[in-house]
């Protein structure tokens, strides 16, 4: 079982002149503690049902390439890039970017998008539901059409359309799609036809085996292997965050029903020191677990 850690708060003790360096802290803590990803969100405002709207937020791939810089072999990637934010073609080549000056270490986190106070804030539109599954479905099509090098022709869809699709440098290794989100009917189809992983969400762990049996169906519908897909885990039960013992014992359920990595989100008071404390000994542990 593997250790991802995913930064979602941003508030330093110093202002905002103490953000970059604790983040460079997180960067350099996370990559000496073993786990594989890292990951911040993909939000311009903070969440309102969390934190104050208010608090510090970083616009995502910007601060991507800022820890790129500060480490050399953990996976990078927002957990998840909203589809409605930046055009697929343009997103493609954000990403690209990202990966050529990381040395191949980029993934594509990405889903349809759902905070609509900062999309209305900050005039943004925000299609329906419906439309946004649309383009999402489209926009991965982009991606990986961009992603080929033996196609960089036109593609017409019902809402992008491209000319051509040229993509140089191409990235290192082809960036693998994340598709966030435990939607039954669209997102675990979605993930069945495109995705490299899936990432759902810790809780009722009957909820969890439940959404991986549904997404072995679309695989079987769609002629997938289903142990092709990384299941992954976004995992914010903050009581336990201290106790490695008690989270050991909470994600080897997880690993029985199939999950491979699960992704921490640390306290905002001191990140780093506590990926130090608690994610070192935990990633090496969990390297134990084999999933189902």
């Amino acid at each position: 079982m593997h250790l991802g850690i995913h930064v979602i708060q941003f508030l330093s003790p110093d202002g905002n002149r103490g953000i970059a360096p604790e983040l460079a802290k997180v960067a350099r803590a996370v990559e000496a503690s073993g786990a594989t990803r890292l990951t911040v969100m993909d939000h311009y405002f903070q969440m309102e049902a969390f934190k104050p709207a208010t608090d510090p937020m970083l616009e995502g791939y910007t601060t991507l390439g800022f820890l790129a810089a500060h480490t050399s072999t953990v996976r990078l990637g927002l957990l998840v890039t909203g589809v409605t934010y930046r055009h697929p073609g343009l997103l493609a080549k954000i990403v690209t970017t990202l990966d050529v000056l990381s040395g191949g270490r980029a993934e594509l986190g990405i889903g349809a998008g759902w905070y609509e106070r900062e999309h209305l804030g900050l005039g943004v539109p925000y299609p329906s539901t419906a439309e946004r599954f649309e383009r999402l479905d489209e926009a991965i099509r982009v991606c990986l059409q961009m992603w080929d090098p033996d196609n960089d022709g036109a593609f017409e869809g019902k809402h992008y359309r491209l000319a051509e699709t040229l993509c140089s440098p191409q990235p290192i290794r082809r960036p693998p799609i994340m598709i966030g989100g435990g939607g039954e009917k669209k997102t675990l189809r979605l993930v069945a036809r495109y995705g490299d992983a899936c990432n759902l969400f810790a809780g009722d762990k009957d909820v969890v085996r439940h959404k991986l049996d549904v997404l072995r169906g679309h695989c079987d519908a769609v002629g997938r292997d289903y142990a092709t897909i990384e299941k992954t885990l976004a995992y914010s039960q903050t009581p336990q965050l201290e106790d490695v013992d008690g989270l050991l014992r909470d994600l080897e359920d997880y690993a029985a029903l199939g999950i491979e990595t699960v992704i921490l989100y640390p306290p905002a008071d001191e990140p780093a020191a506590w990926v130090e404390k608690v994610g070192t000994p935990l990633a090496a542990r969990l390297k134990e677990i084999r999933p189902a």
